[in-house]
């Protein structure tokens, strides 16, 4: 994949996310490893949520990452 293709493939995902598109979104993450860090989560309850939210996107009309990315 050339540099370019790379390039417009993250400003879809960016702006997925932008719209609220996304369900696994960056901000999803980060909350999900602040909350492992602060110890009310193992690394194996984030893993399992993390999987959980992936699998429900559809369900809940939105895509995952690498949907949008592959969609990019």
């Amino acid at each position: 994949m050339d540099f370019w293709k790379a390039a417009r493939k993250k400003d879809a995902v960016a702006k997925a996310e932008a719209d609220g598109l996304i369900a696994d979104s960056a901000e999803v993450r980060d909350e999900l490893v602040r909350k492992m860090h602060a110890g009310e989560m193992t690394l194996e309850q984030v893993q399992a949520e993390l999987k959980r939210i992936k699998r429900d996107a559809k369900k809940n009309g939105k895509i995952t990452r690498a949907q949008a990315w592959r969609r990019g």
